[in-house]
């Protein structure tokens, strides 16, 4: 009998999602790049915790959460001093991709389908992305960036990355042949940069940024 048409598709991303994060690992270890603290050490804001907070509140809103299991997460949220300490409290309230606060900044592979990171998401200071015949988008306009110089590592073979970025990001694009900026110049010394360093076949990076502002006279 012959196999559904397309049904062929998941299996092999995964397989390719697989070979990608062994292949990004080999070269991480390769480039010998030393691992800082990871997401779950970062210190929690105040905004971090109110985002917990607000999710608790309308679960006890709704009836999903009883007056006195809210108060004792509620002493959690406003006690916590990591991120870490946050991110488990409202997995079971919200499926994954709806958590207030995701943690899950490993590698980004979008092989034969669209994959996208968005909301408040961890960037780590090294961030490997894979793109073969699909589409990775980065929203970082919500995103804490474990350092003020992010490295992507994208390989693109027939995919495209797009990037996000809230204003006074500066975001270069550094091949073998050249280094290529892509957003305007930062006014700011110091603004935070993201290097993207693309291994690539027919791939493509787009950047999106807020509209310069209008000079008032």
């Amino acid at each position: 009998m012959n196999e559904r048409q397309g049904a062929w598709l998941p299996r092999l991303s995964e397989v390719g999602e697989r070979l990608a994060e062994e292949w990004h690992a080999a070269r991480k270890a390769r480039s010998g790049t030393p691992a800082g603290p990871g997401p779950r050490d970062m210190r929690a804001s105040d905004a971090d915790r109110e985002r917990i907070a607000e999710v608790l509140r309308e679960a006890v809103a709704d009836g999903r959460l009883g007056m006195e299991e809210f108060e004792d997460r509620l002493t959690v949220v406003y006690q916590a001093r990591t991120l870490g300490d946050l991110a488990n409290i409202t997995a079971d309230l919200l499926p994954p991709d709806q958590q207030p606060l995701r943690l899950d900044g490993g590698q980004v592979s979008a092989i034969f389908k669209k994959e996208h990171r968005d909301g408040r998401w961890v960037v780590p200071s090294e961030l490997p992305v894979t793109a073969m015949f699909g589409t990775t988008t980065l929203d970082l306009r919500d995103a804490i960036m474990q350092s003020r110089h992010v490295v992507i590592n994208a390989t693109l073979v027939f995919g495209g990355l797009e990037i996000h970025v809230p204003e006074g990001v500066e975001v270069i694009r550094v091949s073998k042949e050249k280094t290529v900026r892509l957003t305007r110049r930062p006014t700011e010394p110091g603004s935070p940069l993201i290097e993207v360093r693309t291994s690539n076949f027919l791939g493509e990076v787009k950047v999106k940024e807020p509209p310069k502002r209008r000079r008032k006279w």
